[in-house]
């Protein structure tokens, strides 16, 4: 049995999370997940010296972002500047801890560094597309929605549950690619070496297209309708 006693921080973290939505607070920001672990959790974040009075803000941050933090791992989605929402494997795992089970076992990579072909063709794409070679060098400014269009994949005439649909299995798969390449990389057919590091910037990318292009895609989805 699983008690809520032996969560881990990033599980206290997203039963904060959880605690805000069933407020009605989605998406919440940063600073109210803070507060909201904190009270929740006093010991487990309060600042050091101070734990009654203070929350210790990087306790919490760190648990968000970076490498393996609750964004990347696909629990959290951020929604814009410091806004975040949990997401359907996010609200799985609450259930789980809240019905006493124990948290799904961390991936595994047996075959760290070896793709699928499917894997490498879908890499490809992606590091062959206009979307990721401007957000790397820093052109953001010159981001168009067709250069989101083709990194995603999505056509105009895609349904709403479609293009939520595609989105959804572009971070998964991203996700699920960077987490298989482990720290050693690996040299895909045509040459390329590419490393989680590489795989991390698309979902940056990825991240960065949602929020900058959030209107077009809220307007594909009301001329698409569910079909």
């Amino acid at each position: 049995m699983h008690t809520l006693d032996e969560c881990t921080v990033p599980e206290k973290i997203l039963l904060a999370a959880a605690q805000l939505e069933d407020m009605g607070q989605s998406p919440f920001s940063a600073e109210a997940l803070i507060v909201a672990a904190w009270q929740k959790y006093p010991k487990s974040f309060g600042l050091k010296g101070f734990t009654d009075q203070h929350p210790d803000s990087n306790k919490v941050l760190t648990s968000i972002m970076g490498e393996k933090g609750l964004a990347r791992k696909g629990w959290l989605a951020k929604e814009g500047q410091k806004l975040y929402s949990l997401t359907r494997e996010g609200r799985q795992v609450v259930r789980r801890l809240q019905q006493g089970e124990a948290p799904p076992p961390a991936p595994t990579t047996p075959t760290a560094g070896a793709l699928t072909r499917d894997q490498e063709k879908f890499l490809q794409g992606m590091f062959s597309g206009t979307a990721w070679h401007k957000f790397r060098e820093g052109r953001k400014s010159e981001l168009a929605f067709a250069d989101a269009c083709r990194f995603w994949g999505i056509t105009e005439n895609m349904t709403a549950d479609a293009l939520d649909t595609r989105l959804e299995r572009v971070r998964i798969e991203l996700t699920g690619i960077e987490v298989r390449l482990g720290p050693n990389g690996a040299v895909l057919s045509d040459g390329r070496s590419v490393s989680a590091e590489d795989v991390g910037s698309l979902l940056d990318t990825h991240e960065f297209l949602q929020g900058r292009f959030a209107r077009h895609l809220n307007l594909l989805r009301s001329r698409g309708g569910k079909g």
